[in-house]
């Protein structure tokens, strides 16, 4: 790869050396290169994973599925966890703040040969999510998240069980360690965790020491690093910063799904190729499309496909000048186009005014009930004239503060006051008959 490719904190990187990194054991499955798709709601679909494990080998993780749904049976979920014929391992990430339909949506999935890993989400920061209790707010209760964890791995039987999670809440309330314990004691395959808070969302830059200090607690189980993973050399920066096992790619690859063909190359210790030009990545683009329509059909393919489209495109430059011609020839077809309008305007038939066509209708119909209210005219005010109906608001205005001066002044009161002070008031006895 030319330097030009690569960022200036790798220049100094080496490349892996034989045995140097191992890979991931997940019970039965062994991971090599040791990389993991991370679940991105919306985004890691089967079509986009297919695109990306065509580039390089690894584990892909779906997005993210709601147990309850899911254990009910609901076609649109069963649509969500879908996977391709040719895709093997299945992996599928679950989300759930409920130990019941947690437990009942793996047995569902285990029960029915549909995965063969399953990954709770225990570090989604969106806040439509975690101000109900749920994604990264479930690692700040440890009995719920026990639980939970519990409940997924009773009824995974051999299928391995792994658990993503966030560093905390927030800098005050910081929580993987607590979640990295829980864990390791439950039985899950491996732990990942994301090195930033919840409420830093994507902004700044992960901090790879809570990944060290998380591999140093968690001694039984593999511990996987996510976050700021870029390049293939970022990677082996951070487990050999951080001694994790592995890595797990999130927003990096978006655009990007060649970037496993880098972190492959570099972890078999061979140099990485230069990314493909904007021809290359148009004929990427275009298959990957294809598969989104094969997945959901061609409109709500396309739909989908837009972000994709700008992520794919992201980096290269504009065009600076139009070429030679450019100009004349938007200028003809503009004149062109005019010249069309104007001969679809011949050939119809001359237009007549307004006025005379309501002339020929007659008068307007009416509904007999509605009251004809001539409506104050506004050109008036166009003309610097007052509008006549501000003139009757002053007029009113004027003679109730010249009635007012010249009668003694009442008490005023509202109108429930005094209907109130009435209803209070005794009535005055009826003269009796003599």
């Amino acid at each position: 790869m030319d330097e030009v490719y690569r960022n200036d904190t790798n220049r100094d990187v080496p490349l892996a050396q034989p045995g140097e990194f191992a890979p991931i054991q997940l019970g039965p499955l062994s991971v090599w290169p040791p990389v993991v798709l991370a679940p991105m709601a919306g985004v890691t679909n089967w079509p986009f994973r297919m695109m990306c494990r065509k580039f390089g080998a690894g584990l892909y993780v779906s997005e993210m599925i709601t147990a309850r749904p899911l254990a009910e049976g609901r076609d649109k979920t069963l649509k969500l966890a879908d996977f391709h014929p040719d895709e093997s391992p299945r992996s599928l990430q679950l989300y759930g703040v409920d130990p019941y339909y947690v437990g009942e949506a793996v047995k569902r999935l285990v029960g029915e040969g549909h995965v063969d890993h399953i990954d709770m989400n225990f570090g989604c920061p969106v806040p439509k999510v975690t101000r109900k209790g749920g994604g990264s707010a479930i690692p700040a209760r440890p009995a719920l998240l026990a639980a939970i964890v519990r409940a997924a791995v009773q009824n995974a039987g051999t299928v391995p069980v792994t658990i993503k999670f966030r560093s905390g809440v927030d800098d005050s309330l910081i929580t993987y360690r607590d979640a990295g314990r829980i864990g390791q004691e439950e039985g899950c395959a491996a732990v990942a965790l994301h090195a930033r808070t919840a409420a830093q969302l994507y902004d700044g830059e992960a901090n790879w020491e809570d990944i060290a200090d998380l591999k140093r607690l968690v001694t039984h189980i593999p511990v996987l690093g996510n976050g700021d993973i870029w390049e293939g050399h970022d990677a082996l920066r951070m487990m050999r910063l951080t001694g994790c096992d592995g890595v797990v790619v999130g927003r990096g690859c978006l655009g990007r799904p060649w970037l496993f063909a880098d972190l492959a190359a570099v972890f078999d210790g061979r140099e990485p190729e230069n990314p493909p030009d904007f021809g290359g990545v148009a004929a990427i683009m275009r298959e990957h499309a294809l598969l989104l329509i094969e997945c959901m059909g061609e409109v709500h393919a396309m739909r989908q496909f837009r972000r994709h489209a700008t992520w794919y495109t992201k980096g290269f430059p504009r065009q600076r000048s139009a070429p030679a011609g450019a100009h004349q020839r938007e200028h003809a077809g503009r004149a062109a186009r005019r010249a069309r309008v104007v001969r679809l305007e011949r050939a119809l038939p001359p237009r007549r005014h307004a006025r005379e066509a309501r002339q020929d209708l007659g008068p307007p119909a009416r509904h007999p009930a509605r009251r004809l209210v001539r409506r104050p005219e506004r050109r008036h005010a166009a003309h610097g004239h007052p509008h006549r109906a501000d003139v009757g608001r002053l007029t009113g205005a004027l003679t109730r503060s010249l009635t007012a001066r010249a009668a003694p002044r009442e008490r005023r009161t509202s109108r429930s006051n005094r209907a109130s002070s009435r209803r209070a008031r005794p009535r005055r006895p009826r003269a009796l008959p003599c």
